[in-house]
């Protein structure tokens, strides 16, 4: 058999989302104020090896975005294909919306204009 006539591998027939698992990560967003990349904080825990005491890491991932996403949201990201320099992550869903500030924004607005409206 020549090689025009051999089948081709099985990963090049598989469709895009059969391809395999892809890491996800969830995190806090920490920073939205880039076009379309958020700042996604992820926090993990372990025991130390040697001392057995639980250790709190943090690290920060750089994703991109399409839609809005608020400072404080829980979202999750997905490993992909490098987009930039930093963004290697890519947002899938927010799985808990942040907590309401309690506060309007135009009552501060006001008050900080000395009165002016």
């Amino acid at each position: 058999m020549s090689q025009a006539e051999q089948p081709q591998s099985d990963a090049a027939e598989q469709p895009a989302g059969e391809r395999g698992t892809r890491n996800t990560l969830t995190g806090v967003v920490v920073s939205n104020k880039m076009a379309k990349t958020i700042t996604v904080q992820v926090e993990r825990t372990f025991q130390h090896a040697k001392y057995g005491k639980y250790v709190r890491r943090r690290k920060r991932y750089h994703a991109h975005v399409e839609q809005p996403v608020n400072l404080g949201d829980e979202v999750e990201i997905v490993s992909t294909r490098p987009l930039s320099a930093l963004k290697r992550w890519r947002f899938v869903r927010v799985v808990k919306a942040a907590a309401d500030r309690g506060i309007e924004v135009s009552a501060i607005s006001g008050d900080k204009l000395g009165g002016q409206s």
